[in-house]
């Protein structure tokens, strides 16, 4: 009885029949497993019974033998020590970084840096509470008017120029003058010579345009 082939399982005759790898096989099936290439007694490489050529022949697995209970234990073993070292080479870092952190000069450094911080956070709560007790940057005489029924004209004073000296003050919003004998502001602009007229309104000259004439009061603030 004719022996099966080793790759097609049918009869293989004595005159095409090829014996390796415990295996009988036609001529034309002993061929590379990966690229079926033609293959020979002097040329192939035998890998768990199966022909390949030189160049696809499987590189050595250690599947096997990973997967023996052993292996599996020294894999594990492995890993906790692994991680031992991590954990021990983190807490000596920890450990360093908190001796640099504790030197004097850190503490300085860092007492500075929290006194830098709380000197910018006053001076942002000042501005902040100043533009907050102001106003919105409305036009005045239009509120008062639209409150009271009384045209804007009327309620304003007529502009008279102080004689004498007065405050300097610094301009919170901008402001478009309404009549001819206002002045028009700049956010930022220093006002010298102010005198108030009445509760809304103050007689100043603005030191960047040089105008002298009427502001209104809950638009500045005094230096």
């Amino acid at each position: 009885m004719n022996p099966p082939c080793g790759r097609c399982n049918k009869p293989v005759y004595p005159t095409e029949k090829i014996n390796c790898l415990d295996k009988y096989w036609h001529k034309g099936c002993f061929s590379c497993e990966v690229c079926k290439m033609a293959l020979s007694m002097t040329n192939y490489k035998g890998f768990e019974k199966k022909p390949y050529c030189s160049m696809h022949y499987p590189k050595t697995s250690f599947t096997i033998v990973t997967d023996t209970p052993e292996n599996l234990r020294l894999k594990q073993q492995t890993m906790l020590n692994s991680q031992a070292l991590y954990k021990e080479d983190f807490e000596k870092n920890k450990g360093k970084l908190s001796v640099v952190v504790d030197t004097p000069e850190m503490q300085r450094l860092k007492k500075t840096q929290d006194q830098i911080s709380n000197i910018k956070y006053h001076e942002e709560f000042e501005k902040s509470k100043i533009r907050s007790d102001a106003p919105p940057p409305e036009n005045r005489q239009e509120n008062q008017a639209s409150t009271t029924g009384q045209p804007a004209e009327q309620m304003r004073p007529a502009a008279v120029a102080p004689s004498g000296g007065g405050g300097r003050y610094q301009a919170l919003y901008s402001y478009t003058a309404a009549e001819a004998d206002e002045v028009s502001l700049q956010e930022g602009d220093l006002i010298l010579d102010v005198v108030p007229i009445d509760e809304g309104w103050m007689f100043g000259c603005n030191q960047r345009t040089g105008k002298r004439g009427m502001l209104p009061a809950n638009y500045m603030r005094p230096v």
